[in-house]
């Protein structure tokens, strides 16, 4: 899955997760069932060990009434796509003279 495709799927996840707030009452009762598909869907887009934290948070940011806010799927396509290579790029080591 490209970067871009992986963003709007993320989009389109986290949309998913804040229909609850359309369902006053029956709502957070869909949570339980989107919480642990959050998790699963989360470990198939991100693999690793990042992906493994990110399913973790998801689970629980879905499950936890009123957190259902949090854009769990973009915040990780941001760390994936935006931060973490950068960070990847401060860990080289330059050994020309």
């Amino acid at each position: 899955m490209n970067k871009i495709t992986a963003l709007i799927f993320g989009l389109l996840l986290d949309g998913i997760g804040m229909l609850s707030y359309l369902f006053p009452g029956i709502g957070e009762a869909t949570d339980a069932i989107w919480a642990p598909l959050s998790a699963f869907l989360m470990t198939k887009m991100y693999k690793g060990k990042e992906g493994k934290i990110a399913a973790i948070i998801s689970l629980i940011e879905e499950a936890v009434p009123t957190m259902d806010i949090i854009p769990t799927f973009t915040l990780m396509w941001i760390y994936t796509y935006v931060i973490s290579p950068k960070k990847k790029k401060d860990k080289t080591v330059d050994v020309t003279p």
